[in-house]
């Protein structure tokens, strides 16, 4: 398949962008597969209605079926047509939030999104992007669009067209090239169908701005392991993955320079993955640092980058460092716990595979 390529800015009704963005839509219509830039990270776009559409998102990606899909949306109206049961509680976080990185689950609507979007739940994930590129696409095709990150599935979610091009090119109709995502990771996932409310995937919102908005909420247990039957995409399967083993080094810098030098004495080639204040201060066949400690966002923003850095250098084993868990840190770690398939090495304590 030759993969038709645009680059748009996001004046998305300006006379050279706006026939792009026809363009792309026009292939979404025809049930083809267009990866799209999100504030979060790039997403693999198709006809949410279609079985034969979304077929095709989970062909590209070698995606499981049993693992669901995030419904994006324009209006509140396409909400009314694929969700019931809309609480006053999902209403006081889409005000809030929407658009932008937080995706709502609801009991579904029959007969309305495909039934390979949902992976045979009763529920459906939909959100609001905060992208102008991406709001345009699906006001124009006519239908909401399900959207998992656009890159082969288990390997670190693509926050530019070039990571995608990288990943999907010659598999996937169309990609349009809407320059860096801003928010660098997926964005949270929060189940609206019980209360209270459960967080079952960290994002670039915080557990901390949701509480300040609706009170407490739960976090799902399986956040931090698996489930047989995930009811939102990152929960069961190994994702954001390097090639080589990840490992995450819990400890002082010098313990984890140890490490290095204990694999590099072994003769593997080590890459290690640091915040830019302590990145300088290892000695190892790579250092690849990611963002700052002092600015988490900032984190989030190059975590994909970062990962996907070592995919070409050769390493054996990478280890990375411990981000802090607040605010947006808890996506962070999330991220790379998957990435790592939960293997921590820990100061003073036996190696936890």
């Amino acid at each position: 398949m030759k993969t038709t390529y645009w680059s748009v800015d996001n004046d998305v009704n300006s006379k050279k962008n706006y026939p792009q963005i026809v363009k792309a839509a026009e292939l979404i219509k025809k049930n083809e597969v267009v990866a799209f830039p999100t504030e979060t990270v790039y997403g693999l776009g198709a006809n949410a209605t279609s079985d034969e559409a979304v077929a095709k998102i989970f062909a590209a990606k070698g995606r499981p079926a049993d693992n669901p899909l995030i419904v994006h949306i324009a209006t509140f109206q396409q909400l009314k047509q694929i969700a019931v049961d809309i609480s006053d509680t999902a209403m006081k976080l889409m005000h809030t939030f929407w658009p932008g990185p937080l995706t709502l689950i609801f009991n579904k609507k029959p007969g309305t999104v495909s039934r390979l979007v949902t992976a045979g739940l009763n529920t459906v994930a939909v959100r609001m992007p905060d992208h102008p590129l991406a709001m345009a696409l699906i006001r124009e095709s006519g239908h909401p669009i399900a959207a998992p990150s656009a890159n082969k599935s288990g390997k670190p979610s693509p926050t530019t067209a070039k990571h995608v091009q990288d990943d999907l090119d010659g598999i996937v109709a169309g990609i349009v090239d809407g320059g860096p995502a801003g928010v660098g990771v997926e964005s949270t996932v929060v189940d609206c169908t019980g209360s209270p409310p459960v967080i079952l995937r960290p994002g670039g919102i915080s557990k901390e701005d949701i509480e300040a908005v609706i009170g407490p909420v739960e976090e799902d247990p399986s956040i931090a392991s698996s489930v047989s039957k995930p009811k939102s995409p990152g929960m069961k399967y190994r994702h954001y993955a390097p090639d080589a083993p990840l490992y995450l080094a819990d400890g002082e810098q010098q313990w984890i320079q140890q490490l290095i030098d204990e694999k590099m004495a072994a003769g593997l080639k080590v890459g290690i993955l640091a915040p830019q204040e302590t990145a300088s201060f290892y000695k190892a066949d790579v250092v690849v640092p990611c963002g700052s400690k002092a600015d988490p966002k900032s984190s989030a923003q190059t975590l994909y980058q970062a990962l996907r850095s070592f995919e070409n250098s050769g390493v054996d084993i990478i280890f990375s460092e411990v981000f802090p868990r607040t605010g947006v840190g808890a996506a962070i770690m999330n991220r790379l716990e998957k990435a790592a398939s939960h293997r921590w090495m820990k100061q003073h304590m036996k190696d936890q595979d």
